[in-house]
């Protein structure tokens, strides 16, 4: 994992990208992980170095959503929009978590607050009650503090990031 930039950042969002690292680096398996606002946006990436990689046209194939942490930021608010959606429908209440299971991987998404959400990529060989566990952790420490504000911030960090590399340079 590459590890972000957390210069000029506030304690809880240093705390955070700390928690991130933490949940990448103590589960097997897990490949990549976002957090995504309530409106669809990256806020949070285990790898964000990925990200320039991916808007290369000529860039060689990668694992998972073309090896973008912005693409399971959308895979993940596409679904998490498409579980609320259900949710409503069959008149079921507040969606917790989804978990999608495939041949080369699985796909889980977890509501952190505000409608904000936390989604990672796992390899096909990971334990998935073993993520969806410390997925649970990260929840629980993360959602009292992540503010609108904190959000804002987050956000703000990783638009600087991108606005100060020339389109294509690694990060």
């Amino acid at each position: 994992m590459t590890a972000p930039s957390t210069f000029g950042l506030s304690s809880e969002a240093r705390n955070l990208h700390w928690l991130l690292t933490n949940l990448v680096e103590e589960v097997p398996g897990i490949q990549s992980v976002a957090v995504v606002s309530s409106d669809g946006l990256l806020l949070l990436s285990s790898d964000p170095g990925r990200n320039d990689e991916a808007r290369q046209a000529d860039a060689a194939p990668r694992t998972g959503p073309r090896g973008s942490a912005a693409d399971l930021a959308t895979i993940v608010s596409g679904i998490g929009s498409l579980t609320v959606g259900a949710a409503k429908l069959m008149d079921s209440g507040a969606v917790k978590h989804t978990m999608v299971a495939m041949d080369e991987g699985s796909l889980f998404v977890m509501s952190i607050s505000d409608g904000s959400l936390l989604g990672v990529h796992g390899s096909a060989e990971c334990d998935m009650s073993v993520v969806a566990y410390h997925m649970a952790l990260f929840v629980g420490r993360a959602g009292h503090v992540l503010t609108p504000e904190l959000r804002s911030e987050l956000r703000k960090s990783l638009e600087s990031e991108d606005a100060g590399r020339p389109r294509g340079a690694a990060r």
